[in-house]
């Protein structure tokens, strides 16, 4: 699940990169707007590698994280589906729908507990 979240992350980075080479090659109508959306699409796929390593290293707070975030991921991708960019719309909707449905397996919720082993039932 760490992967995924990495992924997304490193996909954000291409966002950015890609906003780069606009504002240098086009005129933007806002410039100080086109900053701030550069600087928060940066800070948002810095957050994501940060979730991704400590959800790696099993750090409880990471699964509520990955939550909000797949759930903006959600809220984008559905109107995009909607809008006729069904590609871009999957791209957004796949991986956010594989962390929901993995978040909430046993085997993370133990790794990300620290209760490794099974519990014992009565």
């Amino acid at each position: 699940m760490s992967v995924v979240l990495v992924l997304e992350a490193l996909g954000l980075l291409g966002v950015a990169a890609w906003y780069v080479y606009n504002l240098l090659t086009a005129t933007a109508t806002s410039l100080g707007g086109a900053i701030f959306s550069l600087i928060l699409i940066v800070a948002i796929a810095v957050w994501l590698l940060v979730v991704g390593h400590f959800l790696f290293r099993g750090m409880r707070w990471t699964r509520a994280a990955a939550l909000v975030w797949q759930l903006f991921m959600i809220v984008i991708a559905v109107p995009t589906i909607q809008g006729g960019v069904v590609l871009a719309g999957l791209v957004l909707l796949l991986p956010a729908a594989a962390v929901l449905l993995l978040i909430f397996t046993k085997p993370v919720i133990a790794w990300t507990s620290g209760t490794k082993a099974e519990p014992k039932t009565y």
